[in-house]
């Protein structure tokens, strides 16, 4: 891929969908894998066939999408149905991704991957990987009060992710979300230039190949 690519990640309730935001009010272009794979289920989506095929007529609702709680319970409980599925969307994700990005006119892209670190399959593809952290006791906080689940569902949750340690292993640059907009802002600021001109090395380093 000839544009900077960074994958954004983080644990659910880390705040990543903020951060994303914040990246766009600085002109750079964000693609969302979770909106692409909605698309792909929604009514008539191109990945319903198949996903129907592998599953059955009862993971369709009555509007022709994919019943998403049926699902999400049967790939939860059931690692084999979740390789499956995976193995329908994962492709015609990465492809759509792909075919957004290039429409971009931003300075460089981000790919929005909430399962980029689980999916084991996005690193090679990115110049780096940019990780949401913040305490689990925060992200747990944060996702009561926003979808009103327990602590035990919101548990079990960052259970099926990948651990804490995991993701900041993976992870070529941190942003720190664990206190309030004033602290986030600078570290954006500070990470986009740094990306402006990794972004700008890149373009000179294409074109004198050209």
């Amino acid at each position: 891929m000839e544009r900077f690519t960074v994958g954004l990640t983080g644990g659910i309730g880390s705040g990543k969908s903020v951060v994303a935001r914040l990246f766009r009010e600085w002109g750079v272009d964000i693609v969302d894998t979770d909106q692409i794979a909605r698309g792909l289920t929604a009514p008539h989506g191109a990945a319903m066939p198949a996903v129907l095929a592998a599953f059955g007529a009862g993971f369709e609702d009555a509007h022709g999408a994919l019943d998403r709680a049926k699902m999400r319970a049967l790939v939860f409980s059931d690692p084999a149905a979740k390789q499956r599925l995976e193995a329908i969307l994962h492709p015609m994700i990465r492809a759509a991704v792909l075919a957004e990005s290039v429409l971009g006119t931003g300075p460089y892209v981000i790919f929005d991957i909430p399962l980029l670190v689980e999916s084991g399959t996005w690193k090679a593809k990115l110049a780096r990987v940019l990780v949401v952290d913040c305490p689990e006791d925060v992200q747990v906080a944060r996702v009561m009060a926003r979808n009103g689940l327990s602590e035990e569902q919101v548990k079990a949750i960052m259970a099926a992710q990948a651990p804490r340690a995991v993701r900041l292993a993976q992870a070529d640059d941190v942003i720190d979300n664990g206190g309030g907009l004033d602290a986030l802002a600078p570290q954006i600021a500070d990470i986009h230039a740094f990306y402006l001109a990794m972004a700008e090395k890149r373009a000179r380093n294409i074109q004198q190949r050209l």
